[in-house]
């Protein structure tokens, strides 16, 4: 049965708009992660999930803005539990390290690194995309380069352009992040996990603590 059709003789309520924006975005997210963002098609989109083309293209006119709707509500998502997970930081410095944390154990997620994989992978071929990714990337990272300034100026990290210090920190975390996605296990080990977090966690601490603290 095709979804979005509303009640009959009538428009859909927002509750019904709502959660058809929700199935559609969910459903176009699986089909990047397991077909690529080049391989996916509006028609496959469609077809694959029973929502009518005249439904998908009329919210979204082509791939480019699907694409980019999904990506918007995953920043939405990513940056409210950034913050959540500082509010679990009594001092500056736990602060940084519990959104450290908060994104690493997103990227632990295969389903989740699997959409942004198949993104990366058609940005190294589309000079758009990948402009586009570059954007995304600062928006997402933005809570986490402001938790090293906070840290700065506590004096708990040592003094420096905090974008590069950001990007030493992810490139840590992305490196435990491929070990758990490409282990054998089926479901990420919780403790393996954290062993992996708290080992890269105390090199960027050693790395980048001031002499003083």
């Amino acid at each position: 049965m095709k979804t979005g059709q509303g009640r009959a003789g009538g428009r859909p309520t927002r509750e019904e708009a709502e959660n058809l924006t929700r199935q559609i975005l969910d459903r176009a997210r699986a089909t990047f992660a397991h077909k690529g963002v080049a391989n996916a098609s509006m028609e496959e989109i469609a077809a694959r999930h029973a929502i009518s083309k005249h439904t998908l293209y009329r919210r979204y006119p082509n791939k480019q803005v699907l694409l980019e709707a999904v990506v918007e509500r995953d920043l939405v998502r990513f940056r409210r539990a950034l913050a959540v997970a500082a509010e679990h930081g009594d001092a500056p410095l736990a602060a940084l390290r519990a959104i450290a944390f908060r994104y690493f154990l997103f990227g632990t997620d295969r389903e989740y690194s699997a959409f942004y994989l198949s993104v990366t992978a058609e940005a190294v071929v589309s000079p758009t995309l990948r402009e586009r990714l570059a954007t995304w990337s600062s928006v997402a990272l933005e809570p986490l380069v402001d938790a090293i300034i906070a840290a700065q100026a506590a004096g708990a990290v040592v003094s420096g352009d905090a974008l590069e210090i950001c990007g030493v920190l992810v490139d840590l975390l992305e490196g435990a992040n491929n070990r758990v996605r490409l282990s054998l296990s089926d479901s990420p080990d919780e403790a393996e996990c954290r062993r992996l977090f708290e080992s890269r966690w105390s090199i960027f601490q050693t790395a980048m603590r001031p002499k003083s603290y």
